[in-house]
C-alpha cells in the first residue's frame, strides 16, 4: 500500500508523525531503535537510532519486564500499559505505553511504541471506573430486582434485589444460569412475545405483567414485571431488561385487608342482629312462658287420654326448646353485664377442659395441651370466656364424631401484644362454601333440633366485646383450626389474683 502512495503523500505522513507531540519510536524485534519522530529525538542522545530502546531511553541494561513491546512479540497483538517508569534523572516518565506490530507477510518486522499522556488516560480510566461504580451502586440500591440478558438468554445484569428474590448469587447468575431459569416453563418466551406486541405497552415495552419467578430452590414467587427491549445505535435488538418486585407481601396485605373488610361487615351485621335479637327475644319470652305454664297446668289438672298427653308433651318440649333459643338470643345480644377482670387464659381453658373431658363424647378423643408459661393476663369476663371455649371445644368434639385429636395451644405474640389461642381438631373439616358463614347467626349444618346456629355467633360477639378476634381455617377430611387473639395486659403482675 505504501508503494502506491505518491512521494508527496509519504512526506505528509512523515511530517505528521514528526509534528505529533507524543513520542513515537519504531524498534526491531531485538528492541533496537529503527526510527523515531522529532518529539522522541528531543532531549535524547543524537545517536538514538540503532541503540536498544531500554538503554538509550531509560539507561537500562535489559528490556523492561513489563514492556508492551515484549507482549506484542509474544502474542502478535497490540498491547497497552499504564505503568510509571523512573529514568536516570529520578523523575517519572511514561515511555513505551502502547505498542503494535508492523507485519511483513506473516512475520513481525518491527514494533511501534507510542508514549501517551498517562495522567489523561488515567483520568479517563478513573472516570470510567467511577461511572461503572455509580451504575453498580445505582442498580444495587434499587428496591426492585433488575435482570438484563442478551438475546440468547445469557444474563448480563443481576442486582442485589434480584439475589434476594431469586436466590442466586451474582456469580451464579452470570455464569451458571440463563433467563429461562428465572422464568419457568415458557415464561421467558411469553415475555418476549408480549414485548414484540403492541398490546402490552407498545412494541418493546411490557408494563405491570404478573408472572411467577422461580427461585434457586424451586419455589415459585409471584412477581410484577416491567420489561423492555434494548436496541443498539442501528436499531438492532441486543438485549432485554426487566424490573420486577416480589408480590408476596402485597398479596398477603391484600388478603389481610379483605379479611378485615369481612370482619367489619360481620361486626356491623352482628350489631344489627344483636339489637333485633334482643327485641325479638323479649317479645317471645312472655308468650312462651305462658304456653309452658298452661300446658303444665292442663297436664296436671285434667285426666287426659294418653294420646292427648303425648301431644301436650310434644307442645311442652317444643315450647321449652323455643324458650332456650330465646335465652341464647339474649346472650347473643349481650344483655347480661360483663364483669371485666384480669384473667389467666390458661386457667380458664383448663377449667373448661376439666368440665368437659369426663363426658362420654370425649372418651375416645385425645386432648393435647400446649399452654405457654407466664402469659400476660387479659381483661375479660371469666364466665363468658368459659362459654367461648366450651362452645368451640364441643364443636370440635362433634366434628371428631367421638374419635381423634383435639389440640389446644396458647402463646404470646409480642409484636401484636396479643395472647393467642389455637384450638384444632382432626375432624371432617368444613367445606369451602360453608366456612365464610359459620359466624353468622342462625347458620347451622347440624340436623334439625341439634343446634340453633347461634353458638359461634355468640363466640364472635363475646370475643369482639373483649377487643379480640377469631378466624377459622379448615380442610375437608383434615380438620378445622380456630385462631383467637385477645389483647394482653402487659403491665399486669403475674401474682395478681384472678377474679
Amino acid at each position: 500500500m505504501a508503494a502506491n502512495r505518491k512521494k508527496n503523500e509519504q512526506q505528509y505522513l512523515l511530517d505528521a508523525i514528526d509534528a505529533f507531540n507524543r513520542r513515537i519510536v519504531i524498534i526491531s524485534p531485538e528492541y533496537k531503535i529503527l526510527a523515531a519522530n522529532d518529539t522522541a529525538m528531543k532531549d535524547n542522545p543524537p545517536d538514538l537510532i540503532g541503540r536498544p530502546c531500554h538503554e538509550a531511553l531509560l539507561g537500562r541494561s535489559r528490556p523492561c519486564a513489563n514492556c508492551p513491546a515484549g507482549e506484542v512479540m509474544r502474542t502478535g497483538k497490540s498491547s497497552l500499559r499504564y505503568d510509571h517508569w523512573d529514568n536516570s534523572k529520578d523523575s517519572e516518565e511514561t515511555l513505551c505505553l502502547f505498542s503494535y506490530p508492523i507485519y511483513k507477510g506473516d512475520e513481525v518486522e518491527a514494533l511501534v511504541m507510542l508514549d501517551f499522556d498517562l495522567p489523561a488516560l488515567k483520568n479517563m480510566e478513573e472516570k470510567r471506573l467511577q461511572s461503572n461504580a455509580f451504575l453498580r451502586n445505582l442498580l444495587n440500591s434499587a428496591v426492585d430486582a433488575v435482570i438484563a440478558s442478551d438475546l440468547t438468554g445469557r444474563i448480563l445484569i443481576f442486582n442485589e434485589a434480584a439475589e434476594q428474590i431469586v436466590g442466586y448469587t451474582v456469580g451464579e447468575a452470570m455464569n451458571e444460569i440463563t433467563i429461562r431459569d428465572v422464568y419457568p416453563g415458557d415464561g421467558a418466551r411469553e415475555v418476549m412475545r408480549m414485548l414484540m406486541s403492541e398490546e402490552y405497552g407498545g412494541v418493546g415495552k411490557l408494563k405491570g405483567y404478573h408472572i411467577n419467578g422461580k427461585r434457586k430452590d424451586g419455589e415459585l414467587i409471584p412477581i410484577s414485571l416491567n420489561a423492555s427491549i434494548v436496541y443498539d445505535a442501528n436499531g438492532n435488538k441486543v438485549a432485554t431488561i426487566g424490573f420486577f418486585h416480589d408480590r408476596r407481601d402485597e398479596i398477603r396485605i391484600q388478603k389481610e385487608l379483605e379479611n378485615t373488610q369481612v370482619q367489619l361487615l360481620q361486626a356491623e351485621k352482628m350489631a344489627s342482629l344483636g339489637k333485633m335479637a334482643a327485641g325479638v327475644a323479649h317479645q317471645l319470652n312472655n308468650p312462651l312462658s305462658g304456653i309452658i305454664l298452661y300446658t303444665k297446668l292442663v297436664m296436671d289438672e285434667y285426666d287426659l287420654p294418653e294420646e292427648a298427653t303425648a301431644d301436650l308433651t310434644r307442645v311442652l318440649e317444643d315450647a321449652e326448646r323455643a324458650k332456650e333459643t330465646v335465652k341464647e338470643l339474649l346472650e347473643f345480644a349481650r344483655q347480661t353485664d360483663q364483669e371485666m377482670k384480669p384473667q389467666d387464659i390458661n386457667e380458664i381453658i383448663s377449667r373448661t377442659i376439666f368440665l368437659l373431658e369426663d363426658q362420654s363424647i370425649f372418651h375416645n378423643i385425645k386432648i393435647e395441651k400446649s399452654l405457654a408459661d407466664n402469659l400476660p393476663y387479659i381483661s375479660g369476663d371469666a364466665q363468658q370466656l368459659n362459654h367461648v371455649f366450651m362452645n368451640i371445644i364441643l364443636n370440635g368434639a362433634d366434628a371428631l364424631e367421638g374419635k381423634g385429636v383435639l389440640s389446644i395451644k396458647t402463646w404470646y405474640e409480642a409484636q401484636k401484644s396479643a395472647v393467642c389461642i389455637e384450638i384444632a381438631d382432626t375432624g371432617s373439616g368444613i367445606p369451602d362454601d360453608v366456612l365464610p358463614h359459620i359466624f353468622e347467626p342462625f347458620y347451622t349444618t347440624k340436623e334439625q333440633g341439634r343446634g340453633t346456629g347461634l353458638g359461634l355467633s355468640m363466640v364472635y360477639g363475646i370475643l369482639e366485646s373483649h377487643g379480640g378476634t377469631i378466624r377459622a381455617e379448615s380442610k375437608v377430611d383434615e380438620g378445622t383450626t380456630f385462631h383467637i387473639e385477645l389483647p394482653g395486659m402487659e403491665q399486669t403482675r403475674r401474682d395478681e389474683k384472678i377474679g
